[in-house]
């Protein structure tokens, strides 16, 4: 279900930006208005520690991690 949403005492040069970036994108300011409080408030969708680690470079050797080599 959509909701309206009224927004007061924009500063003008605030309003000019919102008009002149939705121009830019060929939509409304409207449009602009929903997309940009759209794009701020959406989650990103949560990763599991595996798909983080998959994404980790290979890097070195597990031999280079290792404190006592470290140290030597």
């Amino acid at each position: 279900m959509a909701t309206n949403l009224v927004v007061r005492n924009v500063e003008e040069d605030v309003a000019l930006a919102l008009k002149q970036l939705a121009a830019s994108h060929g939509r409304s300011a409207e449009a602009e208005h929903r997309e940009i409080l759209r794009a701020a408030l959406q989650r990103p969708k949560r990763q599991s520690l595996a798909e983080v680690l998959s994404r980790m470079p290979n890097v070195g050797e597990d031999a280079d991690f290792n404190s006592r080599n470290a140290l030597e």
